[in-house]
């Protein structure tokens, strides 16, 4: 995945918000409608953390240093993971508290009824644009996987982060048109609380989700299945380096693989030989997966039992 695309994606999604967060919070001042505030609450929270992963994405393209040898591509799922708890602080509990607010006391739209409904209809559209330009940027390096699996598969965490977030979106969107229409039909205000109290159960819900998948990013996950083969077969392609004893592989960043492995290596060939072989096979390395920036190989015995 191009970090253009997730960049492009984020910087979508961030322009599509900030004007939903802005007409949705006009829209609370003028109608007093709690889900309407919730979901000004929810935009705002999607702005700030579409403005943390493009924080993250810049300071992760800074260079090694002696306090940091292996960079800082990590800091894309270090913001990734302040994502899942703003999204859950500010945009999930917020929107429940709310909800129990609103409906312990429920009151009517009685003003400005058709604005939330307008509202509302032009945050779909313009959270579909931004969900859309996700989709299309997910879709040219998703392949064959479901979303499901390259949610939780993805090295990268923007794109994952961004479609969670417009589907979300969406769907809350939705909650909210349900709940201020029932309210503006019946004129009881606890459907407008309703639709709050589900937005906030969807938030809590995506963000529990996030943090799930960064974490796991954050502890440190190996290559897919795919690189580890081919880095296998890149190893084992010369004579000179008859077979791999054991390989680990982690990821330092989204597009940065460390890759230490012992090899096996003919007993006849002097330093020298030994030296060339090592250097051959990480060229080689480099060549099948260009993201493997670290090598590091280690010459042993192969031992019959191994």
């Amino acid at each position: 995945m191009s970090a253009e695309g997730s960049t492009r994606a984020v910087i979508t999604a961030l322009g599509a918000n900030l004007g939903i967060a802005t007409t949705k919070f006009v829209a609370f001042l003028l109608t007093g409608s709690s889900s309407m505030l919730a979901e000004s609450i929810h935009s705002v929270a999607d702005s700030s953390n579409q403005a943390l992963l493009l924080i993250g994405g810049k300071r992760a393209r800074r260079d090694a240093t002696e306090e940091h040898p292996f960079g800082y591509g990590r800091e894309r799922y270090i913001y990734a993971f302040i994502v899942a708890i703003v999204l859950f602080s500010l945009g999930g509990l917020f929107a429940l508290y709310e909800a129990w607010h609103k409906i312990r006391d429920p009151h009517g739209i009685t003003a400005w009824h058709w604005v939330p409904i307008v509202v509302l209809l032009v945050a779909i559209v313009l959270e579909s644009v931004a969900l859309r330009t996700a989709v299309r940027e997910s879709n040219r390096s998703r392949g064959r996987a479901s979303w499901v699996q390259f949610v939780r598969r993805s090295k990268s965490p923007e794109l994952p982060v961004i479609l969670l977030e417009d589907a979300g979106a969406l769907i809350g969107l939705v909650f909210a048109l349900a709940g201020v229409g029932l309210t503006l039909i019946t004129g009881n205000g606890v459907w407008d609380g309703l639709g709050t109290a589900a937005i906030g159960v969807l938030l809590t819900a995506i963000a529990i989700v996030l943090a799930a998948e960064v974490k796991s990013l954050l502890i440190g996950e190996s290559a897919s299945a795919e690189q580890v083969r081919l880095i296998r077969e890149a190893i084992v392609a010369s004579r000179d380096v008859p077979a791999v004893i054991h390989m680990r592989t982690m990821h330092l960043g989204p597009e940065e693989l460390l890759v230490a492995a012992k090899v096996a290596v003919d007993l006849r060939d002097d330093a020298r030989e030994v030296a060339q072989a090592i250097n051959d096979a990480e060229e080689r390395i480099r060549r099948a997966v260009p993201i493997a920036r670290l090598i590091y190989l280690e010459p042993d015995v192969l031992r019959t039992e191994e």
